[in-house]
């Protein structure tokens, strides 16, 4: 009886322990299923999924082991049994109505959910494996923050206890942790997380025995189109940017990366982004005159814009632009509408009964409202139905480009604001109105250097350059900029107080968005040689006068370019510093523009000096945010050495941040 027992017991354990192939990093790699325990392959190491609560955990590897997730919040119930796949395995969780798929595909654990009915699933549980030190955030450019940090674990950082929309509210679809190690050095080990469904998931913080976790959340919805959930895990080194990097691999595989050099070798104009400064032209700027002004200080590149008001650039200052260098050209937007005969913007005006007829319409029948509550968001489905045989759109870049303009700049369309649209004719779910953006940019991309706003990276192959991406947006800018008291409003109209008035940001401000121990390239070392990112327009150089210096360090240590706001006056007070600043980034662009930043590092312990390359040592840039001498380069400055230089290249900002008398 006790050898059939034991013979009854081995049989079972054999049964349930199954090995099979996977595909992992372009090869069969075996998997084990044991105990309802999923152990896969990834790069680096293993990931085990636990199929009946959905929590993941890792070995490196080294035998590190680590917590990627925990289980799911608020329970799955009983899951059904689990089949075999050619990747993986597949099973269900019939309570919830939701099927999982989970393999290893790249090097990395993909895990698909689907949904039978609206639900919301609050998964990965993420940041709770006791020896996390840092977590990676592509808010804006990005930030790297200790997650014991005290600023950000309490109100002031506005972290803890707040929600962001993933496809909205974050530059790239993903977050990360390092584990390990500490800010002096990269940690041993990390995880990448990426969301490939970004649109209806959120990423929530809390603050847990004063440290940060992060939780996300996704929405299934048959209507809008989200009945699918999709997450990808990565064992990384530990690095700041580790995450940017596993992401920027992923939109490789993907066929989903852009290429600034080839943007360039099909329209030559976009090469003039290299080398070149950005600013939006007022009064005397936007003139002939004021162009030649640019070009007699030395200033050999750049890219002027200009808003829609009564008066554009014209054709003589659009050809003096061309003949200096210059990329030119107008803001416009498709996105919003209002009744023509009382529009406060030419951009908001469009044709006959286009308003309201093509306003996105919310379920209960209500358009949705527009730009700072004026008119509404106008439906890209009913523009793009409309477009073959009215074309409203064509029309109006046209219009727009009359005078010879060789830039565009679409606002709003690359962002992550999305809309389902419930209008009778022109029903489109986000999904829907991310497809009819890239497809409209990618009609103007063809005959104009296009950039949009905080280009996320869906938009990454049509555009050249983008506005926003840069600034890591804290929530408290937006409450300062209603204050027009402070900020400034829109007037005088040939030199705006909200662009030209210089402001004071408060201090918890100016730490959750330019402290640079905080700060790190996440975007750029996705998408740098895919397109070119600059800061938010309202957030001139000259507009945050304490962050002048840091702003300077950290467009040189990212390799892009600063952003600028110009009239008469501003010429004459600050032309020269701006002329000094763009002779000093243009050969660094010039040279670096095209190549992916292959490095990103601290050279201190308390983060003040970093390091950063591009290329294959094309560009080595190393910044001293301090207020101490390292190695010789100065607090406040930045040495720059391109492949073949002798000796670096030395701008220390605030001796040209002295305004002329």
């Amino acid at each position: 009886m006790a050898l059939k027992l034991r013979r009854v017991i081995a049989v079972s354990l054999a049964l349930s322990a199954v090995s099979f192939g996977v595909a992992g990093c372009g090869r069969a790699e075996a998997g084990t299923l044991q105990g309802g325990r999923l152990t896969l392959p990834v790069n680096g190491g293993s990931a085990t999924v636990d199929t009946a609560s959905l929590a993941v955990t890792a070995r490196a590897a080294d035998g590190t082991r680590m917590v990627l997730s925990e289980a799911v919040a608020g329970g799955l119930g009983a899951p059904g049994p689990v089949t075999r796949t050619a990747g993986g395995a597949r099973w269900s969780y019939p309570d919830k109505g939701l099927s999982v798929t989970a393999s290893s595909e790249g090097g990395r654990l993909r895990i698909r959910m689907r949904a039978e009915r609206d639900q919301k699933v609050s998964w990965p549980v993420t940041g709770t494996d006791r020896a996390v030190s840092d977590v990676q955030l592509p808010r804006g450019e990005g930030l790297d923050i200790p997650v014991r940090d005290a600023f950000w674990n309490s109100g002031p950082g506005g972290l803890a206890g707040s929600s962001v929309d993933i496809g909205a509210d974050l530059a790239l679809p993903l977050w990360g942790y390092a584990m390990g190690g500490g800010s002096s050095s990269a940690a041993r080990h990390g995880v990448s997380y990426v969301v490939a469904t970004d649109i209806g998931t959120s990423l929530g913080f809390a603050s847990r025995g004063g440290a940060l976790r992060a939780t996300a959340a996704h929405e299934f919805s048959g209507g809008e189109g989200t009945r699918e959930y999709e997450v990808s895990f990565a064992l990384t080194d530990g690095d700041p940017v580790a995450p940017a990097v596993d992401y920027r691999s992923y939109l490789a595989e993907r066929g989903e990366l852009g290429s600034l050099r080839e943007k360039i070798r099909k329209n030559p104009a976009n090469g003039r982004l290299l080398g070149a400064f950005h600013a939006y032209v007022w009064g005397e700027a936007r003139t002939a005159a004021g162009v030649e002004r640019l070009r007699k200080l030395g200033v050999d590149r750049m890219w002027l814009g200009y808003d829609a008001g009564p008066d554009p650039m014209d054709a003589g200052a659009v050809k003096a632009a061309k003949r200096a260098g210059y990329l030119v050209g107008p803001y416009d937007s498709f996105a919003n509408g209002q009744d023509p005969k009382t529009a406060d913007s030419p951009t908001s005006a469009w044709p006959g009964t286009v308003y309201p007829d093509f306003c996105v319409k919310k379920a209960d029948g209500t358009a949705e409202s527009g730009f700072g509550g004026r008119g509404c968001y106008m439906s890209s489905q009913a523009f793009e139905q409309a477009e073959p045989s009215k074309h409203y759109l064509a029309e109006r870049t046209r219009e727009m480009t009359a005078n010879g303009a060789n830039s565009y700049f679409l606002d709003v369309d690359a962002t992550g604001e999305v809309f389902r649209d419930h209008g009778a004719g022109h029903e489109m779910t986000k999904a829907d109105d991310r497809k009819n953006r890239l497809a409209r940019m990618g009609r103007l991309a063809k005959g104009f250097v296009l950039g949009s706003e905080s280009a996320q990276p869906w938009a990454n192959g049509v555009l050249a350059f983008d506005h926003g991406s840069g600034t890591p947006v804290a929530d408290g800018l937006w409450k300062l900029e209603r204050d027009k008291g402070t900020w400034g409003g829109y007037y005088p109209q040939d030199a705006p107080k909200n662009f030209f008035k210089p402001v004071a940001l408060p201090d918890d401000l100016a730490t959750a968005m330019y402290d640079p121990k905080y700060r790190v390239p996440l975007y750029e070392t996705a998408l740098h040689g895919s397109l070119v990112n600059v800061e938010r327009w309202e957030l001139s150089y000259d507009k945050l006068p304490a962050q002048k210096t840091n702003r300077a360090l950290l467009a040189m240590l990212y390799n892009t370019p600063l952003n600028f706001v110009l009239d008469g006056p501003s010429l004459t007070k600050n032309g020269k510093e701006l002329a000094s600043l763009q002779r000093y980034f243009a050969p660094l662009h010039k040279a670096a523009g095209t190549e992916r930043m292959t490095s990103f590092r601290w050279l201190t312990g308390d983060r003040s000096v970093q390091r950063s390359v591009f290329g294959d040592g094309v560009l080595t840039v190393t910044a001293n945010f301090g207020h101490t001498a390292y190695h010789g380069l100065p607090g406040g400055c930045v040495d720059a050495r391109l492949k073949g230089d002798a000796k670096p290249r030395r701008l220390c900002p605030a001796e040209v941040n002295t305004p002329a008398s």
